[in-house]
């Protein structure tokens, strides 16, 4: 049952924009996703292109603990092993400034980072998260698909074949876009996280994939 300021029945709204303004449209109670259609700096795309070029696993997922100062966010030597890498200092600025923002607009002290390349879909299924907040960010490779509000039953999410069949029905991203998106433990959101899925890439291709949680 939904619990917010959006009357019943209503379908909640997701948008979408060329400025990062937009992703502050996420804190109304009728949205439960904003993009932010950014286009990626060339040397941060160049470093992806060239980490998932080495052909090397990345799993790296860390607890980041933040104070409330005008001090740059420490990510703790995050992909320090790349550093001989061009475009290295410029991504690992990018996924700082990032963290600080995601912060900013939440006034959060804890964030969950995950860092991972990713040759397979990590959930291949349309489902929502357990979360109040995620930001999701695809460097490289194919980008996260979502359905707006209404497309798919929610009460049918665990099953395969209610998900939809026409292409057209299902919102793609692409690199350096930045999602914010609604999960269900968001207050107010109950009933109405984001339903989205992580893609199949490619047959030899792989995705750089970077999220953050709102954990305190």
């Amino acid at each position: 049952m939904r619990e917010s300021g959006v009357p019943a029945g209503q379908p909640l709204q997701q948008v979408v924009g060329g400025q990062i303004e937009v992703l502050g449209e996420v804190l109304r109670d009728e949205v439960n996703l904003a993009i932010w259609q950014r286009r990626l700096p060339a040397a941060i795309g160049a470093f992806a292109t060239a980490l998932l070029a080495r052909g090397e696993p990345l799993a790296d997922s860390r607890v980041l603990e933040l104070a409330h100062s005008e001090s740059p966010v420490e990510l703790g030597g995050l992909l320090q092993g790349y550093g001989e890498l061009p475009g290295h200092a410029a991504f690992s600025a990018d996924v700082a400034w990032l963290v600080a923002a995601f912060a900013c607009l939440l006034d959060a002290t804890r964030i969950g980072l995950r860092l991972r390349i990713l040759d397979k879909a990590m959930c291949p299924r349309f489902h929502v998260d357990h979360v109040p907040l995620r930001l999701i960010s695809c460097y490289a490779g194919v980008g996260s698909q979502w359905l707006r509000d209404g497309v798919m039953a929610r009460g049918s999410l665990s099953d395969p074949a209610a998900e939809p069949q026409d292409d057209a029905l299902i919102e793609r991203t692409a690199a350096g876009h930045v999602l914010l998106a609604k999960g269900e433990k968001w207050l107010g959101n109950e009933g109405g996280g984001l339903i989205h899925r992580s893609p199949q890439p490619p047959t030899g291709e792989r995705r750089l994939l970077l999220t953050l949680d709102w954990l305190a």
